[in-house]
C-alpha cells in the first residue's frame, strides 16, 4: 500500500481506492449522459430555459431533503451495505427511465419525477460516498484523493456529455438511459468486492440524536461553518452557468446535441486539466488563495457565455471556467475531509453536500425563473456580478487559520468513571461536574483557555455548558455540561475526542493545579440497580 504523499496519483495504487474509483467514473459518465439526454429531450419545448433548468434541479434538490437523514445513516449503519442496497435502487430507477423512453411515454413530468427519485438516491449515496474516502487512503493521502474525486467527476463531465450528444443525435435518449442504468450495475459489483476494514465511525447514537448530535457538531465547529459559507458564495452564482448552458448552445450559439455536448466537455478538460494540477498549486498557494483564483476564472466563463457568439471562444473560455470549478471544488472538499473526525465525517459531509448540491439546486430554478423576464444573456451578468463579490468577500471571510492541519486522532482524555449505580445507555441527561484548582495569577488565563474546551465539549455531545466560581473556595472553577444520555457520554469518553480537543484541555487545565475532581450526576431514580 502506498503511504506516502508523493504525487497526485499515489491513491490509485491502493487496490480498493482504484477499484471503486473506477466504478465511480463509469457512474459518473453514465449520469452526466443522462443530464445531457433529458435536458435536449426538454430543449424544443415551450419554456425551455425553465424546463432545462428544472432538470438540475430536479437532480440537485433532493439533497435538500435527503441530505442530512443520508449523513446520519452513513455514520450509524454499515457503509458498503448501504452502498451495495442504493445502488441497486438507482439502477431499478434508470432501467424505468429507459423502458419508459422507448415506449413513448416519457413526458416532461415522467421525466422529472424519475430525475427527482434518481436525484434522490444520489443526495443519499453522496455523503456516503465521502465518508469513505478516509478508509480507503491514509490521511496523508486525503488530498490527492479529494483530487481524484474532482478528477473522476470532471473526467466523466468531460467524456459523457459528448458520447451523449453522439448517442442521441443518432440513436435517441434510451440507449444512454441504459447505458447510465448499466453503470450502477458496476458500483455495485465493486463495493460487493470491497474488503472494509475496522473503523471508527460513532454508531452508539439512534438516528434522532445522531442528526441533533451532528448538528451540535458543525453549529460548534467555526472552520467547518466558514467552509460551509464559502461553498455557498462560490455555488449559487455558479450555478447558473450549468442551468442554461443548454439554452445558450441552442439559442445563441445555435449549435445541436453534439455541440452542447461538446460544451459541458469543454468544462470538463478544464476541470481535467485543474486536477491534475492542483496537487501543485496546493503546494504553491494558499487555501484561500486558490479560491480567489478559482472563482475569478470561473467569472470569466461565464461572462464569455453571456456576451460571446462564436461558439470556439466560449469553448475556450468554458476550459478556463472548468479549471476555477475544479480548484474551488477540490479545495473545498479537502478542507472538510481534514478537519471532520471520523466519527461524525458522514454527518459533516451531508451538511457540505447539502449548501453545495442543494444549493445548487435551488439556485438552479431561481437562474431559470429569472432568466425568463430578462433573458439568458442578462441573467450570466448577474450570476458574474455575484461570482465576483463572492471573490472580494475572500477579504474578509477566509477559511479559518489551521484549517485542514488540526489533529483529528480519537484519544482519550479522561479517566474510567468509577461508579456505584448502574446506568443503561439511554439513561439521562447526565450533568457532568469537572472542578480545578486555580491560582490567583492564572484566573484569567485560564478563563479564556476554558472558551475552546467549552466548543469542544458541545461539538463532542454537550447541550448544555457553563464555568462556575465557588464563592466559599475563590479559587476553585466548576465547568458544568450537560450531556443528553449516558451513551453520548461515553462517546465523549472513547469515540469523540480528537487529538485537538486534548490539546485545548491541555491548555486550560496548565493554568489549574493538581487533577481536576470529577462527578456525573443522574437523574433521581429510587429504584435504580447498585
Amino acid at each position: 500500500m502506498a503511504t506516502t504523499a508523493d504525487g497526485g496519483w499515489a491513491p490509485l495504487r491502493i487496490g480498493a481506492y482504484r477499484t471503486l474509483w473506477a466504478a465511480q467514473l463509469g457512474s459518473n459518465v453514465g449520469t452526466w449522459m443522462q443530464v445531457v439526454a433529458a435536458q435536449w429531450m426538454l430543449v424544443h419545448q415551450p419554456g425551455a430555459a425553465t424546463l432545462t433548468a428544472a432538470v438540475q434541479a430536479a437532480s440537485l434538490t433532493p439533497v435538500l431533503f435527503v441530505s442530512l437523514p443520508a449523513g446520519v445513516l452513513a455514520d450509524v449503519i454499515d457503509r458498503k451495505r448501504l452502498l451495495v442496497v442504493l445502488s441497486l435502487t438507482m439502477t431499478v430507477f434508470a432501467t424505468a427511465l429507459t423502458l419508459l423512453t422507448v415506449a413513448g411515454l416519457t413526458t416532461p413530468a415522467v421525466l422529472l419525477s424519475l430525475t427527482f427519485l434518481m436525484g434522490c438516491g444520489q443526495a443519499i449515496i453522496a455523503p456516503t460516498w465521502q465518508a469513505i474516502q478516509p478508509e480507503l487512503v491514509p490521511r496523508e493521502l486525503i488530498p490527492a484523493a479529494a483530487a481524484l474525486g474532482s478528477l473522476n467527476i470532471n473526467a466523466a463531465r468531460a467524456v459523457g456529455p459528448a458520447i451523449a450528444g453522439a448517442i442521441v443525435a443518432v440513436a435517441g435518449p434510451a440507449i444512454v438511459f441504459a447505458v447510465n442504468a448499466a453503470s450502477f450495475l458496476a458500483v455495485m459489483f465493486a463495493v460487493l468486492a470491497w474488503r472494509r476494514g475496522p473503523t471508527d465511525t460513532d454508531i452508539g447514537d439512534r438516528w434522532a440524536a445522531a442528526l441533533r448530535t451532528g448538528m451540535r457538531y458543525v453549529t460548534n465547529a467555526p472552520g467547518v461553518r466558514r467552509i460551509l459559507l464559502r461553498s455557498a458564495l462560490f455555488v449559487i452564482p455558479a450555478s447558473a452557468l450549468w442551468a442554461l448552458l443548454a439554452v445558450t448552445a441552442e439559442s445563441r450559439l445555435h449549435l445541436g446535441p453534439n455541440g452542447y455536448g461538446l460544451l459541458l466537455g469543454a468544462l470538463g478538460v478544464g476541470a481535467i486539466v485543474g486536477a491534475v494540477s492542483i496537487h501543485r498549486l496546493r503546494r504553491l498557494c494558499s487555501d484561500n488563495l486558490l479560491l480567489g483564483v478559482g472563482g475569478a476564472a470561473f467569472t470569466i466563463g461565464t461572462v464569455g457565455a453571456a456576451v460571446l457568439t462564436e461558439a470556439i471562444t466560449v469553448t475556450v473560455l468554458l476550459v478556463l471556467a472548468g479549471i476555477g470549478w475544479l480548484v474551488n471544488l477540490s479545495t473545498l472538499n479537502t478542507a472538510l475531509q481534514l478537519t471532520l473526525p471520523g466519527w461524525v465525517r458522514a454527518r459533516g459531509m451531508s451538511m457540505y453536500l447539502l449548501v453545495f448540491l442543494g444549493g445548487q439546486g435551488v439556485a438552479s430554478l431561481g437562474w431559470g425563473a429569472l432568466a425568463a423576464p430578462i433573458g439568458v444573456p442578462a441573467t450570466l451578468w448577474v450570476s458574474a456580478g455575484a461570482l465576483l463579490l463572492g471573490v472580494v468577500s475572500l477579504l474578509w471571510w477566509p477559511l479559518l487559520r489551521g484549517t485542514g492541519t488540526l489533529d483529528r486522532t480519537i484519544v482519550s482524555t479522561w479517566p474510567e468513571p468509577t461508579l456505584t449505580l448502574e446506568p443503561d445507555p439511554a439513561d439521562g441527561p447526565v450533568l457532568v461536574q469537572i472542578a480545578y484548582i486555580v491560582p490567583p495569577d492564572a484566573e484569567r488565563a485560564f478563563v479564556v483557555a476554558m472558551r475552546p474546551v467549552e466548543r469542544s465539549r458541545r461539538r463532542t455531545g454537550a447541550r448544555y455548558w457553563a464555568l462556575y466560581r465557588d464563592a466559599a473556595e475563590p479559587d476553585r472553577f466548576v465547568e458544568v455540561f450537560q450531556v443528553p444520555s449516558w451513551s453520548e457520554h461515553i462517546g465523549q469518553h472513547h469515540r469523540r475526542t480528537t487529538g485537538y480537543d486534548a490539546e485545548l484541555l491541555d491548555t486550560a487545565r496548565a493554568h489549574a493545579q493538581g487533577e481536576p475532581e470529577v462527578r456525573h450526576l443522574l437523574p433521581a431514580v429510587v429504584d435504580r440497580r447498585r
